[in-house]
């Protein structure tokens, strides 16, 4: 299921989300509501994109964030021809919040 910009901005309790890293510069975001993961989506439903974190970063400024963080899984074992693991070897670190604040309204 998919949420919009317009359905974030109306919630009122902080959001946690999800910077998913896919493949080289191209990154989607998830947030999670009571449990459920939710990948977001522009306001005319298709699904939220871009090609630099910071552009990613920039988009999310104006929702209310509780914890932002970046998830990456890495194929490399799989490129060089390395048995499938049975450990994850998914990646997740936690991206500051302030990093662009909110415009001021003069």
């Amino acid at each position: 299921m998919k949420l919009s910009f317009n359905d974030l901005q109306r919630r009122a309790q902080p959001l946690v989300m999800v910077v998913h890293s896919l493949d080289m510069a191209l990154y989607q975001v998830t947030v999670k509501i009571d449990g459920h993961d939710y990948l977001l989506s522009e306001n005319d439903g298709k699904v939220f994109r871009r090609h630099a974190l910071e552009q990613v970063r920039e988009a999310l400024r104006l929702l209310p964030l509780a914890k932002l963080s970046l998830r990456q899984t890495s194929a490399y074992d799989e490129m060089v021809g390395q048995p499938v693991r049975e450990a994850d070897n998914t990646l997740e670190v936690p991206l500051a919040l302030d990093a662009y604040p909110p415009p001021t309204i003069n």
